[in-house]
């Protein structure tokens, strides 16, 4: 990672946690009222050179979820919650990883860190994106940004991810790597925003 790259991410996400404090303490709140559960999702992720870490999220689903199935969120997943499905529809569960930017684990943009049960089919031509600090968000997550609904159509979801989607979102993020600089990291979350902007609030 250069230097300009880092003393973004860094400057960046310290100003992020200074201006979202309020929301934070409402998303919090929210989720307390929702179910009385914790606020915050810690899980293992595959970072940069293959080193695991743990990601902060803001917690979307019931607390025993991955005891009552996969790790993928296919469509209206009914272990999501109330609050965290419009947390997942806008994004905002993720905003807890500016604390993994902060530490030096993440960067605001790169590849999106995959769990290690998905690291583990990755070839050796596409191991190569663990040489990028992975991010907030990337390419893929632009092109893939409804992608549990797209899961949600398929018959096979689990295949269609490993074998359709997995693939084409590392050849995105390989092709970021190596044209990524500063700027570019700028517009991709100048771009990240517009498409979030973008969506419908979808009916109940």
């Amino acid at each position: 990672m250069s230097a300009a790259k880092r003393a973004f991410d860094l400057v960046a996400a310290l100003a992020g946690l200074l201006v979202l404090w309020p929301l934070f303490l409402l998303v919090a709140l929210a989720i307390k009222l929702d179910d009385g559960g914790s606020v915050f999702f810690r899980q293992t992720r595959v970072g940069w050179h293959g080193r695991p870490f743990r990601l902060w999220k803001f917690r979307t689903m019931v607390p025993d979820a991955e005891r009552r199935g996969g790790q993928l969120t296919v469509g209206r997943d009914p272990r999501i919650t109330r609050v965290g499905y419009w947390l997942r529809r806008w994004k905002l569960d993720e905003l807890p990883q500016l604390l993994n930017v902060v530490a030096g684990e993440m960067s605001l943009v790169g590849p999106r860190p995959e769990v290690p049960r998905y690291v583990a089919r990755y070839t050796e031509a596409q191991r190569r994106v663990l040489e990028v600090r992975p991010g907030i968000t990337d390419p893929a997550a632009i092109e893939y940004c409804d992608e549990s609904e797209l899961l949600a159509r398929a018959d096979d979801p689990e295949r269609l991810y490993v074998e359709e989607l997995l693939p084409r979102k590392l050849q995105m993020n390989l092709q970021y790597a190596r044209e990524a600089t500063v700027w570019r990291d700028v517009g991709m979350v100048l771009r990240t925003l517009a498409r979030l902007a973008g969506r419908r609030t979808p009916a109940l």
